[in-house]
């Protein structure tokens, strides 16, 4: 298993071999991802050079911080932050974050490493371009990709895909894959993809109360996340607010201090609903704290 940028920059842990086969996908995407943010502050720095000079300082196998990998990049080019060239780097190179990524009840900066190192085998990239879509349709890779995304979040529209994984070219594979899929059509009419033999519960399966950290996937994993959150509230979700689902929406966002969970609701419960946020946020507390807390505050409706 490796932890690895992909799929939005988001860290995520993958099996080696998806990773290996995933991440030359990502280069291009990965590299506009910081020029969009840092083109500005990068303006003359040539990233083919800075990606030859940012592996011989990864060459020794050394976990580094991104501000580490960035100030020993900072010696050639002294301009932009050291912040901005590390987050370059760790773009550039297939890297992998290397344990411990923090620890129980603490706080820990990410190191990285060659994702070659780690695995003890050599990464292809593609360099500035990312494959043309018939390509990745056709790539058994492409295939792959499309069918793990849907174990994890099918039903799902091709739109849904490409939001997840930010990679174009994705609607060739689900083509090219269309005898081994089932299709619906959602309220708004779109057309949904998802494996023949996923489970898809009754629509009457009631949806339990559900505490999630901030950005999880359950939420970004989707464009339309209207299915999950109202467009009022659709900014919790990229602005790091932990929700809470409750009849699979998000209906609060919640805290911990002291050990003691405090949710905000954003909508007004029911006396159901709020005993069962209730006793989710006591065993969630429970879970966090050190002294066996189970307090939990809910508070009223102010949105």
């Amino acid at each position: 298993m490796v932890r690895t940028h992909l799929m939005r920059r988001t860290v995520h842990l993958l099996v080696a071999d998806d990773a290996v086969a995933w991440r030359p996908r990502h280069d291009a995407m990965l590299r506009q991802r910081v020029l969009g943010v840092y083109r500005g502050e990068l303006d003359g720095v040539d990233l083919d050079d800075l990606a030859a000079a940012a592996r011989a300082v990864v060459a020794d196998g050394e976990p580094r911080s991104m501000p580490e990998i960035g100030r020993a990049l900072g010696e050639r080019w002294p301009t932009p932050e050291p912040r901005v060239l590390g987050e370059m780097a760790v773009a550039l190179l297939p890297m992998t974050q290397v344990p411990p990524r923090g620890v129980w009840r603490a706080k820990g900066g990410a190191r990285y490493v060659l994702l070659s190192t780690w695995l003890g085998r050599e990464i292809a990239s593609l360099g500035r371009e990312i494959a043309p879509p018939t390509a990745v349709g056709a790539d058994p890779v492409g295939r792959l990709f499309v069918r793990r995304y849907l174990a994890a979040f099918g039903p799902a529209a091709t739109a849904d895909l490409r939001a997840w994984c930010g990679l174009a070219g994705l609607p060739a594979a689900v083509t090219a894959m269309r005898d081994e899929l089932v299709t619906f059509r959602d309220e708004r009419g779109r057309k949904l993809i998802d494996l023949p033999d996923a489970p898809r519960p009754d629509p009457q399966t009631p949806a339990p109360v559900r505490f999630l950290p901030a950005f999880d996937n359950a939420i970004l994993g989707y464009d339309d996340r209207s299915r999950i959150i109202d467009d009022a509230h659709r900014g919790l979700s990229v602005a790091g607010e932990r929700v809470v689902l409750v009849d699979g929406r998000v209906a609060a966002t919640w805290s911990v201090d002291s050990g003691t969970v405090t949710v905000s609701p954003l909508r007004g419960f029911s006396p159901a609903e709020r005993a069962a946020v209730t006793e989710q946020g006591q065993a969630l507390a429970s879970f966090l704290s050190d002294n066996e807390s189970d307090r939990v505050r809910v508070g009223s409706s102010t949105r």
